[in-house]
């Protein structure tokens, strides 16, 4: 019997899937964030222990895998590449595996198709694309310096910060500030101001929720940041249409990451829908709604030459949430 891995592993969690040939699920894993850019040794070790627990529970050993796909956030350059084949090699992995960035695993769990786009909003941001004829691009996940923005790791301080210029006068009112003060525990923002100060400290990147909570009570600062997000998104989503080619094709432009699939009501998505509108008519906007990690494993599957059956299909998108996702015996 032939059995396969699908890992997807991003700032904040990660997540493993083992199957049998035909797609019933035998082991999950879970574990925190596999993004090797936040450290290796964190990494390595969130890595190891959603795989581990995934094997355990489906009572597989490594060496009986017959294919194990990756799909990891920050597995974007050749530069990642050589730090990542050692480090998968360290955990039991030196051959029979497959490593791609986290948003070509979005892109085949959320369409049919063997090409399209996926844009990701998560902790961070990232867009990639493939081609009918199978070239592949990736434009963003490089952080703001490198021409991003946003994600819950940069609209964290976005909020944070539009709540310090209300308070000193270079903005408007806010609901984000009582919210803020009220997450953070503090009673005033002119204490909140000193004592992130003093202290050097970081902004939680759950500070993010906050937007999604003012922008449905209709707060302008909060719809202008989470719109500025949908634009930016937009043009890393064109980026990738032009540069492939797929302006006059029909395909899916699959978005994933929590604030795009939990947290956004139109705000974010708005823009990149007027978007193709204009500049690629034929292409539909699809929220991914399963884990990405199931495009691990069907990318696991179809690199040994299996077919993703509409069965299978079916049986996967019947379960959107990890915890969900229920274990077969074997």
């Amino acid at each position: 019997m032939s059995f396969y891995l699908g890992v997807d592993a991003g700032g904040t969690k990660t997540h493993a899937l083992v199957s049998d040939a035909d797609g019933r699920i035998l082991g999950k894993g879970m574990a925190a964030g596999g993004n090797h850019q936040n450290g290796r040794d964190s990494a390595r070790r969130n890595l190891d222990a959603a795989v581990s627990e995934a094997l355990r529970q489906a009572g597989v050993e490594r060496s009986a895998l017959a294919h194990a796909y990756f799909g990891l956030a920050g597995a974007d350059r050749q530069a990642d590449l050589d730090i990542l084949h050692p480090l998968l090699g360290s955990i039991g992995f030196a051959e029979r595996y497959t490593v791609v960035c986290d948003t070509i695993i979005g892109l085949r769990a959320g369409t049919a198709r063997p090409y399209g786009v996926s844009v990701i909003c998560g902790t961070g941001v990232n867009c990639a694309g493939v081609s009918p004829s199978g070239d592949m691009y990736q434009c963003g996940g490089f952080s703001y310096m490198y021409g991003d923005f946003g994600g819950g790791g940069g609209l964290n301080v976005e909020v944070f910060r539009t709540v310090i210029r209300s308070w000193d006068g270079r903005e408007g009112p806010t609901k984000l500030t009582p919210m803020l003060l009220e997450m953070l525990g503090y009673p005033t923002v002119e204490a909140m101001f000193h004592d992130y100060l003093d202290r050097s400290l970081g902004v939680p990147t759950d500070v993010v929720r906050l937007l999604f909570r003012a922008a449905s009570e209709g707060d302008e600062a909060a719809l202008r940041i989470l719109t500025h997000q949908g634009e930016e998104l937009a043009l890393s989503v064109k980026a990738v249409i032009e540069r492939l080619g797929m302006r006059k094709l029909p395909f899916d432009v699959v978005l994933a990451g929590s604030l795009l699939t939990r947290g956004d009501h139109g705000w974010i998505s708005g823009p990149i829908a007027a978007m193709l509108r204009q500049t690629a008519p034929g292409a539909s906007l699809v929220k991914l709604d399963v884990e990405p990690v199931v495009g691990a494993l069907w990318g696991a599957l179809e690199a040994d030459r299996i077919d993703i059956t509409p069965e299978m299909y079916r049986s996967m998108r019947q379960h959107r949430e990890f915890d969900d996702i229920p274990i077969a015996p074997l």
